[in-house]
C-alpha cells in the first residue's frame, strides 16, 4: 500500500512538472510572437532546447489526432486538459 502511494505520488508529480514545462513554453512562445527570440547558444539555450524536447513528443502526438483550428495549435491546450484530468483521477 505505501509502495502504491509513493508510486502515484511520482507520477503526480511528474505530472506537475509537465504542466509547468508546459506553461514555460507557452510563455516562450508569446514572447518569441512579441519579438524576443531564444539565444543562439550559452545555457540559456541548452534549457530551451530542453523544454522543447521534452514538451514537443507528447504536443506531436496530440496534433496528429486534434488538427490545428485555422491557424491555432491548441495541442498545448488539449494537453493541460490531459495534465488536468490524470491528476484529478489520481487523488
Amino acid at each position: 500500500m505505501i509502495a502504491t502511494n509513493a508510486f502515484l505520488n511520482l507520477i503526480s508529480l511528474a505530472l506537475l512538472v509537465f504542466w509547468v514545462l508546459l506553461l514555460i513554453r507557452v510563455v516562450l512562445s508569446w514572447l518569441e510572437l512579441a519579438g524576443v527570440r531564444p539565444p543562439a547558444s550559452g545555457p540559456l539555450r541548452s534549457g530551451y532546447e530542453l523544454l522543447m524536447d521534452v514538451t514537443e513528443p507528447v504536443l506531436k502526438v496530440i496534433r496528429r489526432i486534434v488538427p490545428p483550428v485555422g491557424m491555432f495549435d491548441i495541442s498545448v491546450v488539449v494537453a493541460f486538459i490531459i495534465v488536468i484530468v490524470l491528476q484529478q483521477a489520481l487523488r
